[in-house]
């Protein structure tokens, strides 16, 4: 039997003026703040799981894995660690148990239970998955890990319209990726009228 999957939150501790800073920049600190715990509160419980795969939360700063707003038995708190974020996401998939991984984060409200399924299905046959973000980035990156885990995340641009593009460039050539549905970040004031408009009946 296959080892059963692992899926990693990426995840700031929600401080007042830490996260979702160019968001903040357009509603409010506090507002910013508010959307980005509550969005974290939602997807965590979301995805959950019902014991289809492990469920571990990766934090920054890695102290923050003693903090209170992680007091679940579901998910399992690990430090990112240094370096950016194609470092930690490389450490992450390094140094998980055998099994699966894909890595989401935490500025796409509308990811699924059917997303994360559909991303781990997708590793049944293919080395790598992708969640295309609608400005060039990915809300999320999955991999095999067999039989050997791939360094995607070398030379990536990111926080731009190349990062998507730049990782799949380190795929050996060979081994194939998936690609799923494509969501928004909700990162700037637009993005959020557009999640809210998407939230009215």
């Amino acid at each position: 039997m296959s080892p059963k999957g692992h899926l990693v939150v990426f995840a700031k501790k929600p401080r007042i003026g830490r996260v979702k800073s160019r968001l903040a920049a357009d509603i409010g600190k506090v507002p910013a703040w508010s959307f980005y715990r509550q969005t974290l509160t939602k997807v965590l419980r979301r995805l959950e799981g019902q014991d289809r795969w492990h469920c571990w939360i990766a934090v920054t700063p890695d102290q923050a894995v003693y903090s209170p707003f992680l007091a679940t038995n579901k998910w399992r708190p690990i430090g990112q660690g240094d370096g950016d974020l194609g470092h930690r996401m490389g450490r992450v998939m390094q140094g998980m148990p055998p099994g699966p991984v894909v890595i989401i984060g935490t500025d796409i409200p509308d990811i699924s239970i059917a997303h994360i399924t559909q991303a781990f299905d997708a590793l049944g046959s293919h080395a790598c998955v992708f969640g295309p973000a609608a400005d060039g980035g990915y809300w999320l990156v999955g991999q095999k890990r067999r039989p050997r885990v791939i360094d995607l995340f070398k030379n990536v641009r990111w926080s731009t319209e190349h990062a998507l593009s730049d990782t799949m460039t380190n795929i050996p050539s060979g081994r194939q990726a998936a690609v799923l549905e494509t969501l928004e970040d909700v990162d700037d004031c637009a993005s959020f009228a557009r999640w809210q408009d998407r939230r009215t009946p």
